[in-house]
C-alpha cells in the first residue's frame, strides 16, 4: 500500500524529483539556493510519551504508533511542514483513533468528555490554517479522531439525484463509488486526493469550479452530526424556510461543536460536453474587466481562472508578460460551444486574445492550459521542496466585491512585497490569480515566495502572514474564501464576525460541547 508522507504533502513516493528540484532552483533568484534539509526519521523524533491509554472497549481502534502520532500532529501548511522537518512536534496526539462506525465516534466522545481528553477531528489532514493541531491547554491528553474509515456511499436516490455519503470518504474514494451509478459530486478542491467529505463540510470548502456550484454548501441536502450531547440529523429537503438552518450551524464549524459523520448531497450526471480556451490580456486591470463581464453575463463558466503576469510566467510558461485567463465550459446535457463563443467575444471586447483548446489537442504537447493544469496539481509537492530549501512559501486567499478588486490586488502586492523586503533583506515574489468569480465579486488567491533564514522560517512566515491579513481586513475583504479559519486566521476572524454573532456562537459551543473537548482553539480563543 502507498504511504502518506508523515511530514509533508501527499504520497511519500510522489515527492518532487531531482529534476523538479533543479527546475525550481533555476527559477529562484541568485543566492536563494541552499542544500535541502533532510527529512527526519521517525525513530529520531523526540515524541512525548502517550499520557493516557484507551479504555479496553476502544483499544482496538486506537494507536500509539509513533508514525501515526507524528503524521497526525499537524496539517499541511508551510509552517507545519517546516516544523515537522525540524522535528519540532511538542504536542503530538497521545492516541490516534480510527473509528469504523458512527457508534465508535459516539463512544470516543463519551469517553473523552468523562476523561478530560481533547478531541481533534481529522479527515485527510490537508488543513493549511492550523485546523487539526492541538495548541490548547487544560486537557489531560489529546486524541486525534481520524474518520477515514467511514468512507462509504451508503445510498443513492437516482430519482432525486442525491447520495448519502459517510464523512470520512476521500475525494477519489467517493467519486469511484458514485461513478458506478454514472454520477459525480463534481467538487474538486486542489486537495481533492487528500481531503474528505467531512473536511469539506466542516470548512465550507471551495472546489475547483469557478462559478455556480463552488462551495460544498451548495450540495448539501442534510447532515448527520455527533455532538457530545447527542446526534443532530436534519431533515432531507431540497429547500426549507423553517427558521435558521440546522445545516448552516455545522457547515464551517471546523469540528468545534460536533463531528460530521454523514450527509445527503446533491449529485450530478457526469459532464460529456466540454470546451476550453486560453485568453491573454496585456494588463491585469483589463483582464479584471474582461472576467467581470463574463461573470455577470449569466454564462456560468466551469473554469474562469485569471493568472497575473508573474503567475502566468511561473506556472503556465507565458513568457511575453501577458496575464492568462484559463476558461472552460462543460455540461452533461447540452453542447457548450455557443457559451464559449460568447465568453470569448466578451473577453475580446476588453482586449483579450485567445486560442481555443480542442478535444483533439494532445495533452502531452505544451500549451498554456495544460501547463497550468500540471503545475496546479504539483504545486503542493513543489512547495515542500521549497520548504526544504529554506524558501518561505505562503498562499492566502480572500474575496471582495468587484469595486474593490483592483485596489485590493494592487495593495496586497505592494504591502506584502514591502514586508518581504524589510523582513528578508531583499525582494520576494508575490503573484495573484483569481480562483472563483461571482456576478458581484471575485476571489483573489496570492502566492508569496521569499528568501528565508535557517531557523527563522516560521517567525518570518508569521510576520508576512500578519501583514497580508491586516491588509485584507483593512480593505474590507474576508480573511478566507475557502481555506477556513483554523487557528492561524482566528484573530482576524474574530474581528470580521459581528459581535452578537460571536456571542451566539459561543453559546452554541457551550451548549453542544459543555466540557470543551472538541478541537480547542478553533473558532474560539
Amino acid at each position: 500500500m502507498r504511504r502518506r508522507s508523515w511530514w509533508g504533502w501527499g504520497w511519500a513516493d510522489a515527492a518532487a524529483t531531482d529534476a523538479e528540484r533543479a527546475a525550481v532552483l533555476a527559477r529562484l533568484p541568485p543566492g536563494w539556493a541552499r542544500d535541502p534539509l533532510p527529512v527526519p526519521e521517525i525513530a529520531d523524533l523526540d515524541l512525548r510519551p502517550p499520557r493516557i491509554a484507551a479504555p479496553p472497549a476502544l483499544a482496538a481502534i486506537c494507536s500509539t504508533d509513533p508514525e501515526e502520532r507524528a503524521g497526525h500532529t499537524y496539517g499541511k501548511s508551510y509552517r507545519d511542514v517546516v516544523r515537522a522537518l525540524a522535528g519540532d512536534l511538542p504536542n503530538p496526539p497521545d492516541l490516534v483513533a480510527r473509528p469504523r462506525t458512527e457508534a465508535d465516534v459516539v463512544a470516543l466522545l463519551d469517553w473523552a468528555a468523562s476523561a478530560g481528553v481533547a478531541v481533534i477531528p481529522y479527515g485527510g489532514g490537508s488543513s493549511v490554517v492550523g485546523g487539526v493541531e492541538y495548541r490548547g491547554s487544560g486537557h489531560d491528553a489529546v486524541v486525534c479522531v481520524d474518520l477515514s474509515g467511514l468512507n462509504q456511499v451508503l445510498e443513492v436516490d437516482p430519482v432525486s439525484r442525491a447520495a448519502r455519503i459517510q464523512a470520512g470518504a476521500l475525494g477519489p474514494v467517493l467519486e469511484r463509488q458514485l461513478a458506478g451509478h454514472a454520477l459525480t459530486l463534481r467538487h474538486f478542491p486542489q486537495s481533492f486526493e487528500f481531503s474528505t467529505l467531512g473536511g469539506w463540510l466542516a470548512t465550507r470548502a471551495g472546489g475547483h469550479y469557478a462559478m455556480r456550484y463552488t462551495h460544498i454548501d451548495d450540495f448539501v441536502e442534510s447532515l448527520r452530526v455527533v455532538t457530545p450531547v447527542g446526534i443532530s440529523e436534519s431533515r432531507r429537503l431540497p429547500a426549507s424556510g423553517a427558521g435558521p438552518s440546522p445545516d448552516r450551524m455545522f457547515l464551517g464549524s471546523e469540528g468545534a461543536i460536533g463531528i460530521i459523520t454523514e450527509a445527503w448531497l446533491r449529485v450530478q450526471d457526469k459532464p460529456v460536453h466540454k470546451a476550453a480556451a486560453a485568453v491573454r490580456f496585456g494588463t491585469f486591470d483589463r483582464a479584471l474587466d474582461g472576467v467581470r463581464a463574463i461573470a455577470q453575463s449569466g454564462l456560468d463558466p466551469a473554469n474562469c481562472r485569471l493568472l497575473d503576469a508573474a503567475e502566468a510566467a511561473v506556472n503556465a510558461g507565458v513568457t511575453d508578460g501577458s496575464c492568462l485567463l484559463v476558461l472552460g465550459f462543460e455540461s452533461a446535457d447540452h453542447p457548450v460551444d455557443s457559451a464559449m463563443d460568447r465568453a470569448l467575444r466578451l473577453a475580446a471586447e476588453h482586449g483579450g486574445t485567445y486560442r481555443r483548446v480542442s478535444k483533439q489537442d494532445d495533452p502531452d504537447q505544451p500549451n498554456a492550459v495544460g501547463a497550468w493544469r500540471s503545475a496546479f496539481l504539483r504545486m503542493p509537492y513543489l512547495r515542500d521542496t521549497l520548504a526544504r530549501l529554506g524558501v518561505i512559501v505562503e498562499t492566502f486567499e480572500t474575496a471582495c466585491t468587484w469595486d474593490r478588486a483592483p485596489a485590493l490586488c494592487a495593495a496586497v502586492r505592494s504591502e506584502v512585497g514591502a514586508a518581504i523586503e524589510r523582513l528578508c533583506s531583499g525582494p520576494g515574489i508575490v503573484t495573484c490569480r483569481l480562483t472563483h468569480v461571482y456576478p458581484d465579486g471575485v476571489a483573489p488567491y496570492f502566492t508569496v515566495l521569499a528568501n528565508g533564514s535557517r531557523g527563522a522560517e516560521v517567525s518570518l512566515w508569521d510576520e508576512i502572514k500578519a501583514t497580508a491579513s491586516e491588509t485584507l481586513l483593512r480593505l474590507g475583504a474576508t480573511i478566507t474564501h475557502h481555506h477556513a479559519v483554523g487557528r492561524d486566521h482566528l484573530r482576524w476572524y474574530e474581528r470580521q464576525r459581528p459581535d452578537p454573532f460571536g456571542t451566539a456562537l459561543r453559546a452554541v459551543k457551550k451548549s453542544l460541547d459543555p466540557t470543551g473537548i472538541l478541537n480547542p482553539g478553533v473558532l474560539f480563543d
